[in-house]
């Protein structure tokens, strides 16, 4: 199946065959019908729990348009899932963002292309939490995504809003803090949005918590983050940039109480 999303990103479904995955994994994809030999990784955004697997593809070159085009998203009329091209699948590979599961407190970072891997985790870890949310170690959630705008990544905004939704529903919306930087504004592009600040919800994203301007203080998100959960193990994630990955594992280790006893920050990170 093929779903189309604003800013010409597509998302492609695939039934499960045989096919074992975990969270944060990717693949490698082959279209013939665009290019014999061309393999191209993608991030997995589907959960394990799901009945199928899915990737984002965002088009942006000769590649993407081809299969973009090949899938018949450039046609007004519905597609014939027969009518769909081949795609060879290859993998899935690296490292999963299993241990998430064994800390009770995560720091989730995603900077740019980086959130991609955490729609897996984020859906996973909600999939879990529905099904038997007494299991579930994990009990709080602290979500950074870093870009310089939503528009490549509306999709993300999306699953972010439906699960922001289903927490509220359940009356749990304590369980998932999230916050969104736009790296790329600057104070006086973001003044224009201030006036709107005072409603209910984000102008941009449409989310209930508000987007900010600029870089996070990690120095006061750690501190912040570390005096809510005196005593306690966090795993801190990231997916994004090498210099995001010194600074966060500095804090990690500045943040972290020499006493054994004491609150411990777990640096972890995946690179693309």
């Amino acid at each position: 199946q093929v779903v189309i999303h604003p800013f010409k990103t597509i998302e492609l479904q695939m039934m499960k065959k045989g096919f074992k995955m975990e969270v944060g994994q990717y693949i490698f994809v082959k279209c013939p019908a665009v290019s014999k030999l061309e393999w191209h990784p993608f991030t997995l955004t589907s959960a394990p729990e799901e009945d199928y697997f899915s990737i984002h593809v965002r088009i942006v070159g000769d590649w993407t348009e081809g299969l973009f085009n090949a899938c018949g998203c450039d046609k007004q009329e519905f597609q014939e899932a027969w009518k769909l091209p081949k795609i060879a699948v290859d993998g899935p590979f690296g490292t999963a963002s299993e241990d998430v599961f064994s800390y009770e407190t995560v720091m989730l970072v995603g900077a740019g292309i980086g959130v991609t891997p955490f729609a897996s985790v984020l859906k996973s870890v909600w999939y879990k939490y529905c099904h038997d949310a007494t299991n579930l170690k994990l009990k709080k959630i602290y979500f950074y995504w870093l870009c310089r705008d939503t528009h490549a990544f509306e999709w993300f905004a999306d699953l972010l809003q439906s699960l922001e939704a289903q927490m509220q529903e359940r009356n749990n919306a304590d369980f998932l803090s999230y916050n969104i930087y736009l790296t790329g504004w600057d104070e006086t592009q973001a003044t224009h949005f201030v006036v709107h600040h005072e409603e209910e919800k984000d102008v941009i994203t449409g989310l209930k918590q508000k987007t900010l301007y600029g870089r996070p203080n990690w120095e006061n998100e750690f501190k912040t983050i570390a005096e809510r959960h005196p005593g306690s193990r966090i795993g801190v994630f990231l997916c994004g940039p090498e210099g995001l990955a010194d600074t966060l594992s500095k804090q990690s280790i500045s943040n972290s109480e020499a006493d054994p006893r004491g609150v411990h920050f777990i640096f972890n990170k995946e690179n693309f």
